[in-house]
This record gives structure tokens, C-alpha cells and sequence, in this order.
């Protein structure tokens, strides 16, 4: 798995680009998100790529999630893919996101031109 942190004005895109998050990855993920993982952060995950994601792929987003908005920060999803979508759903945390199609789709939400 490969990820990219990128900058859209003050809004920090992570792509993970890989086909699975999971239990054997979660730690590259942790590692390479942290320095986004800021106060006040504007942070989109870019999930374009995963065609899998564990439960503790999940429960890293979501410690992600937790973290950023303790800090006064915002996470949104974006390309979120068929199957990954499907587990969100399962366990109800399509509810908990916010998820948009594209990452022009994400920054717009944060007000911002793309």
C-alpha cells in the first residue's frame, strides 16, 4: 500500500492507493496519516483505490475521525468504492462520515474552490 498526502489550499488530501486496508497494513496507514492528524486540520481520505477494508482498517479511520475533530479538525471520505461502501453501511458508519463521490466533491463541502 502507498499512500500520498497532498495540500488543496489548506485542505490536506490522503490517498491510499492499495487495494486493501487491513490488519496487516494499519500501521503504515497510522504512520503516514499522523502528520496530517493536526488541530484544526481540514482532512480528506481519498479511499478511491481500497476495494477492502477489515475491521480494523475501520477502526483506524475511525480513531482518525475521533482524533481530528477532538482537535477542532474535519475528516471527509471520498471515493468511497462499492464494496467498501457496503461494510460502512453494515456497521452504520455512512452515518458517522461524511462521504462524497470525488475529492472536488470533498473540498467544495469545506467551502473551498478545488
Amino acid at each position: 500500500m502507498t499512500q500520498t498526502l497532498t495540500n488543496a489550499g489548506d485542505v490536506t488530501v490522503h490517498v491510499i492507493a492499495g487495494d486493501h486496508l487491513d490488519a496487516g497494513n494499519i500501521r503504515d496507514f497510522k504512520l503516514a496519516v499522523e502528520p496530517a492528524l493536526k488541530p484544526n486540520a481540514r482532512l480528506i481520505f481519498d479511499l478511491s483505490g481500497l476495494k477492502f477494508v477489515d475491521s480494523s482498517g475501520l477502526g483506524a479511520i475511525l480513531s482518525c475521525l475521533r482524533q481530528i475533530n477532538s482537535q477542532g479538525g474535519n475528516l471527509k471520505l471520498c471515493g468511497v468504492t462499492r464494496p467498501v461502501r457496503t461494510l460502512f453501511e453494515l456497521v452504520r458508519m455512512h452515518k458517522v462520515f461524511d462521504i462524497y463521490n470525488t475529492v472536488e466533491e470533498a473540498i467544495n463541502a469545506y467551502g473551498l474552490m478545488a
